[in-house]
């Protein structure tokens, strides 16, 4: 039997409730999001329930979104796939404040930790339980999360490029 979007809304309302909400068809990916105490826990019933089968973690990414509220401002967001029925699910869970912090999924999924490791190498979410969060790609000495969206992206010299066209405003140094 075909595993339908019904259904994966179905039982994980469920058993989480309104922890997990927004579902919904975004660009032909089932999509919802989860807050961020119960996803450690929706992706592993994604993964170990036979019904789901989502044995596969494709990307991990983090999200700055610095015009939304509070408690919209970050978000981390997970693609499994069920290579059985050749199904793709997004999952996303937004975080609260100035100082991101969500449970690492490293015991689920291997291929996470570095997923995990640039995601807090260029937004400073931090993973909790992560066994070793540190850059990846970025200097060690440096101090900042070049992906959020507070710094600019150039020198303010460059006319080959505009802040406003990658959703930064323009500094004011």
């Amino acid at each position: 039997m075909a595993l339908e979007t019904a259904i994966i809304q179905e039982k994980l309302t469920q058993k989480f409730g309104n922890k997990v909400l927004n579902f919904g068809m975004s660009r032909d990916v089932f999509s919802f999001e989860a807050t961020p105490d119960a996803i450690h826990e929706v992706i592993r019933t994604l993964k170990v329930d036979e019904e789901f089968n989502f044995h596969f973690l494709t990307d991990l990414c983090g999200i700055h979104y610095p015009d939304n509220d509070e408690n919209h401002q970050y978000a981390v967001v997970y693609h499994m796939h069920n290579w059985v029925e050749n199904v793709r699910i997004r999952i996303t869970t937004y975080l609260v404040g100035e100082k991101p912090e969500v449970n690492t999924i490293t015991d689920l999924f291997l291929t996470s930790n570095w997923m995990e490791r640039e995601t807090w190498d260029f937004y400073g979410i931090n993973f909790i339980g992560h066994p070793q969060l540190k850059r990846i790609l970025n200097m060690d000495e440096m101090v900042s999360h070049p992906m959020r969206k507070e710094f600019p992206m150039e020198d303010s010299g460059r006319t080959d490029k505009d802040d406003r066209f990658f959703g930064r405003t323009a500094q004011k140094l």
